[in-house]
Formats: C-alpha cells, structure tokens, sequence
C-alpha cells in the first residue's frame, strides 16, 4: 500500500459519520473497514504499507494491519478520534496487536502522534529510511519475498497468524504440524534438495 502526496492515510471520511445518516449507514462504513484489514493477514502473499506522511486514525490501523511497514523519517502516527469525540475503537484492535499496550493506550488516550523513528522503536513499522531511499528498501524487501515460493509463504504468513493468538503449547503443536505438512510441498522438497546439492532452487510457481 502506499499513497500520492503529504498524507498516506487520514481514515474515515468523517462527512460519512454524520448524524444525517442513519445507524445501518455507520454499520456498513465500520463493517466494511475491518473487512478489508482483516482481509490483509488472510491475503497468501505478504502485503507491505510503504509510509511517506501522515497516517492517522484507520490509516494508522492500515500500517498495523500490514505485514510489513516501511517509512520515510518524515512519517507520523496518531489515532486522534479522541479529540474529536469519536475514540478510536477500531483501530485499537489493530494498534492493540503491534504495539506494547501502554504505548497504544497513550496513542489512543491522548491522540498525539509517533514519530517515524517512535513507530519503529515500538514495533508499527519494520524499517525507517530517508524519504529518498523509500521505494528503494520498498522494492528491495518485496523483491526479497517475491524470490521465495509462493506456496510456502502462504502457509507461513497464515500460521503466523493463526499461532500468535494461542498459548505457548498450542502454538508449537501448531506449527510443529505446519513445519511437517510444508515438508511435503513440492516447493519444500524442492528447497532441500537445491540447498544438498548446492544449486539455486526452482519454486513452482
């Protein structure tokens, strides 16, 4: 994801939240936003948000969504619903899962933003880079996954996301089940028998 101009995501249209539409009117608009950034970590390829600007309120919780962030020093992250009389529930969920929780509650609380540098020390974004080097390191880690198997990342991003919410031994008897189910992916044979006999491997897709 990544956005044209000062600002990569401002979030809701708040015209679209008056009182002159109706509550079935506001159900859809929220309905619809967690569709789309719960669809993100059900997406089988890695999705990257490539930050140059602001990202406020659902743009915030757009960054948290995504796999992967990466971000111009000039970046900046707030949820400030609070001041405007609407708290930023949504987004709280998003926020809740990549940040520690008294960093978010603050973010939430006081709606003040993070600097890029902030976001990266608490874990919103993966990378900060001058705003020259953006789409470079952008690329650069794209092209890294797109050199992966496809199948494999697949099945990787999606016990990710399925462990991380469990406990400690459910989580490995979770992924002890992937790592032997990836075992007999053509691509995870395929991996292994490049690696012993020392040549590049050749993914099936």
């Amino acid at each position: 994801f990544a956005a044209e101009g000062p600002v990569f995501c401002s979030g809701h249209d708040l015209k679209e939240l008056s009182s002159e539409d109706d509550v079935k009117h506001h159900s859809q608009v929220f309905e619809l936003c967690a569709e789309v950034m719960t669809l993100i970590q059900k997406l089988p390829v890695p999705v990257i948000a490539k930050v140059n600007g602001l990202a406020t309120a659902a743009g915030c919780q757009l960054v948290a969504s995504c796999d992967i962030a990466v971000a111009s020093e000039k970046s900046q992250f707030a949820t400030p619903g609070v001041n405007i009389g609407l708290f930023c529930s949504t987004p709280a969920v998003a926020l809740g899962r990549s940040l520690p929780r008294k960093v978010a509650l603050e973010m939430l609380f006081t709606g003040e933003p993070l600097s890029a540098h902030e976001a990266l020390m608490h874990g919103l974004v993966s990378k900060v880079v001058p705003e020259d080097k953006l789409e470079e390191e952008t690329m650069k880690i794209s092209q890294k996954i797109c050199d992966s198997s496809k199948s494999v990342l697949a099945l990787g991003k999606a016990t990710f996301y399925r462990q991380i919410t469990q406990d400690l031994d459910t989580a490995y008897k979770i992924t002890t089940k992937v790592m032997v189910d990836n075992l007999t992916l053509r691509d995870g044979q395929e991996g292994i028998e490049a690696f012993v006999q020392k040549r590049k491997p050749v993914w099936s897709h």
